[in-house]
């Protein structure tokens, strides 16, 4: 599954073109994104550490699955498709939120993302893509929480920009967040 094109958009995240994935990094532009975010039954959240030959982030910890959505493609599908790719993981996601981020990350790039935020809900083990993902772990969002106030350095800046949003709607979809 190659993606080598980003959707470019404006603030209210209408699109108008689309560019090279390492350029729009490369210069900073605005473009759409999303993240997926899994629970179990436990209320544990899964994680993935990023694989080492990855562009930016490589070898740092995230959210179940994040990619960039290409023309034309419905978003929730784009996710699910890959998530799939990522994870071996087919589960059904709802729209949680939408959240604009830049920040400057490793090799000179630049994240600057209209993030889309999906949340889902599943027991099943994942069959990660060796190519997309070097490890994988269920954590509860308490110890989580701590090891990134303790470790920030280990985790992507998207999944810990998009965590106190994600953690704070969670009672609001009845999941347990002190496991």
């Amino acid at each position: 599954m190659i993606r080598n094109k980003v959707v470019l958009v404006d603030i209210s995240d209408n699109a108008y073109g689309e560019m090279d994935k390492t350029e729009a990094h490369i210069k900073g532009e605005l473009h759409r994104a999303f993240s997926i975010f899994l629970f179990n039954a436990n209320g544990q959240m899964l994680i993935h550490q990023r694989a080492a030959d990855k562009y930016h982030g490589a070898g740092l910890w995230t959210n179940a699955c994040c990619s960039h959505p290409q023309w034309g493609e419905d978003i929730k599908q784009s996710a699910l498709s890959r998530l799939a790719f990522e994870m071996g993981i087919q589960c059904d996601i709802q729209k949680a939120f939408s959240f604009i981020y830049h920040s400057p990350v490793e090799n000179g790039l630049i994240e600057h993302e209209f993030d889309h935020v999906f949340i889902g809900f599943t027991d099943d083990r994942p069959i990660p893509n060796p190519n997309e993902v070097a490890a994988y772990r269920w954590i509860s969002t308490d110890d989580l929480q701590q090891d990134i106030l303790q470790n920030p350095r280990k985790y992507t800046y998207w999944f810990q920009k998009a965590l106190p949003g994600v953690i704070s709607i969670l009672p609001e979809i009845n999941i347990s967040v002190n496991s």
